[in-house]
């Protein structure tokens, strides 16, 4: 899928920030694309984007209100609804990554076919997707893995493609999940892909390219992780990673939501992932650690990536603090 840009921010009536963590992603890499935020009544998130009417963005270029806020149950309530038809009457396409579809919304589908416009549900992709083949690919593809879900991989993916092109690289990121694709304007979201075809996805996103080009592709899940492995393992034989770097955060001591199952180190990880991407590229290797030390203070965090780097033999970063830059140059 492909969302036509500039957005509309919703937020609705968020309760918190945290509700809104989907538009603020979007507007922290793509500010470009974002026009405004539309707030409804009692809304508390703010993502310090102007606030306009659904007239005053059509008028200032946007072309696409997303839905960048969650709820419990991921459902579309009155005020929401009748927001998201008012939307359509002037135009506007509609993206979600709610789990409630959009043509459940009493009548939206109908006006959006009478205007002409689309409605993306991210999570629900309509396309058909063929299982992976594991042919050899031109160009060249970074993948993000994880010691555990949730450790930073998106913003990991994002930091090392805005510092491919800073570079002057040839580089492309490749959304998986629905932030990411909103972020990234097109993708899939892997996790309501049919097990059998989430390899095919991954051939798919990341396609034959220049030698030079690199498919920089946004990981999920964890090996390690009961739920997630199964979508991990199918981006890594599909996408054919020629580097991966592992995503951790160094303050969680079992798997998130599987209390029985402890996290396991750096050099564990990487071993796995190694070796369950050999079966569709022989070459892959892991050339450094991504590490989230938001909690951490300034010592705690050299500490800490001091001692990835001794057990790994690799750089260790934290993107947010110290930037990617020692991982793009481990691609050399």
């Amino acid at each position: 899928m492909k969302i036509p840009t500039p957005y509309l921010m919703f937020l609705g009536d968020a309760p918190d920030q945290l509700a809104a963590k989907t538009a603020a992603g979007v507007a922290q890499w793509r500010p470009e694309w974002c026009v405004g935020q539309l707030r409804l009544d009692g809304c508390q998130a703010d993502l310090g984007l102007p606030d306009k009417t659904l007239q005053e963005a059509a008028e200032a270029g946007a072309r696409t209100l997303l839905v960048g806020v969650v709820n419990q149950g991921g459902f579309f309530n009155d005020d929401w609804s009748n927001t998201l038809l008012a939307a359509v009457d002037l135009g506007y396409n509609i993206a979600s990554g709610l789990h409630s579809k959009l043509a459940d919304v009493p009548g939206l589908a109908d006006a959006a076919a009478a205007k002409g416009i689309a409605l993306f549900d991210v999570r629900h992709s309509t396309e058909n997707f063929d299982t992976g083949k594991g042919h050899k690919r031109t160009g060249k593809r970074f993948l993000t893995v994880g010691t555990d879900v949730s450790v930073g991989k998106m913003y990991t993916s994002l930091a090392v493609e805005r510092e491919m092109l800073s570079r002057g690289m040839k580089a492309t990121f490749r959304a998986t999940g629905q932030t990411g694709i909103f972020i990234a304007g097109e993708g899939v979201s892997v996790d309501a892909v049919v097990s059998d075809f989430v390899s095919g996805v991954a051939e798919q996103l990341s396609p034959d390219n220049e030698p030079d080009h690199w498919d920089v592709v946004e990981g999920q899940g964890s090996l390690f992780h009961a739920a997630y492995a199964g979508v991990t393992l199918g981006l890594l034989h599909g996408s054919q990673p020629d580097a991966v770097v592992v995503c951790h955060d160094p303050g969680r001591p079992h798997m998130r939501g599987t209390p029985t199952i402890p996290v396991h180190s750096l050099t564990e990880t990487i071993d796995v992932n190694i070796a369950a991407g050999r079966l569709t590229n022989p070459d892959i290797r892991c050339i450094g650690v991504a590490i989230n030390t938001s909690r951490l203070s300034e010592s705690e965090t050299a500490d800490v990536l001091g001692a990835a780097e001794a057990e790994t033999g690799l750089p260790a970063v934290d993107p947010l603090k110290n930037g990617v830059a020692r991982l793009v140059d481990a691609l050399s």
